[in-house]
């Protein structure tokens, strides 16, 4: 569904799927190509990076079928371009406050979200096919899970704002399917298990494990519901937390990069006007750290002040190249 106007991304995220090995034959996949997927979500326009692996063994039925990053089915639909939480948002707007598909439109307005009313529409009806969602009348579900024999569950809640109902959503991992969506006022345990209990009783096929981001609240309900089913923390929030302490150093150390290039807009008025060859390359060395500063990693995986540092001792480098070949080196 491609129905918002072309926006710039401001949050970018570079997914790539956590198994290496076919879920069919057990053989190792290979990062074959990478899509990219812009969503609009209530923080912002996001890139998603997608590496997607395949199967090269000729004798697997899964040759060269794509297997697409897990944590790409906890942002959106497949084929949407609005993310979950803006469908979270417009079902509670429509069912909990009864707004009008124009109040709705004017509310995602006022959050940043280009939509038409037409859209409106149309993520209102994605919402209610969410809570629709059954494995009991849905035969092609069945014989997708049945084909590959297990499932892996992710579990998530997406809540537009706080104090409101929590859509919770279980998907299988290795076929990227909506198993089951329904909000709940709570995120109860007792009521989590429930959920697991009816996907776990509903899908026909064996649980071999369970994947979310490590609420107290999911852990009970999985060892309630799932009792001996292995329980693993979503890789992206183990990392976040384990790196938290190295996150704040590596952020002050930007800070102090940062205080020690300030000037460049000063350097660049004192060549404003000017056409020769010397000001073309002050000017190219002051853009080079003016992109080093705005160009932040992105935490975990990208320590920003490491990369600022690597970036400035480049421009640092080539300023020494300039000078041994015996021109002035620009201050």
């Amino acid at each position: 569904m491609k129905t918002a106007k072309t926006a710039e991304p401001t949050i970018t995220h570079d997914l790539t799927p956590e198994r290496t090995t076919c879920p069919r034959c057990a053989r190792p996949m290979t990062a074959d190509y990478a899509n990219r997927r812009t969503l609009h979500t209530l923080t912002g326009v996001t890139r998603l990076n997608l590496t997607i692996r395949r199967c090269h063994n000729t004798a697997c039925v899964a040759h060269k079928k794509p297997y697409r990053p897990e944590a790409e089915g906890s942002f959106a639909l497949p084929r949407h371009e609005f993310g979950l939480d803006v469908v979270a948002l417009i079902g509670r707007l429509r069912y909990a406050e009864h707004r009008s598909v124009p109040e709705i439109r004017a509310h995602l307005v006022g959050r940043k979200v280009t939509a038409s009313e037409r859209t409106v529409t149309n993520l209102l009806d994605r919402y209610d096919e969410l809570l629709a969602t059954s494995l009991t009348d849905d035969g092609r579900l069945k014989a997708v899970l049945a084909a590959q024999g297990k499932v892996i569950l992710a579990i998530d809640g997406l809540q537009p704002d706080v104090g409101h109902e929590i859509l919770w959503v279980i998907r299988d991992v290795l076929s990227g399917e909506i198993l089951l969506a329904k909000s709940l006022l709570s995120a109860r345990n007792q009521d989590l298990a429930e959920l697991l209990s009816a996907v776990k009783t509903a899908c026909g096929v064996p649980v071999t494990g369970v994947i979310s981001d490590g609420q107290h609240s999911i852990r009970k309900a999985v060892a309630k519901a799932l009792p001996g089913v292995p329980y693993q923390l979503c890789q992206f929030h183990f990392l976040r937390e384990a790196a938290g302490a190295i996150y704040e150093a590596d952020r002050h150390a930007k800070v102090a990069l940062k205080k020690k290039v300030r000037g460049v807009r000063q350097i660049e008025r004192k060549v404003e006007g000017r056409t020769d060859p010397e000001a073309d390359v002050i000017r190219g060395y002051c853009s080079a750290v003016r992109s080093a500063i705005t160009d932040d990693g992105r935490p975990p995986l990208e320590a920003s002040g490491l990369k600022l540092h690597a970036r400035l001792s480049a421009v640092v480098v080539s300023l020494s190249r300039v000078k041994a070949k015996g021109a002035r080196r620009p201050s």
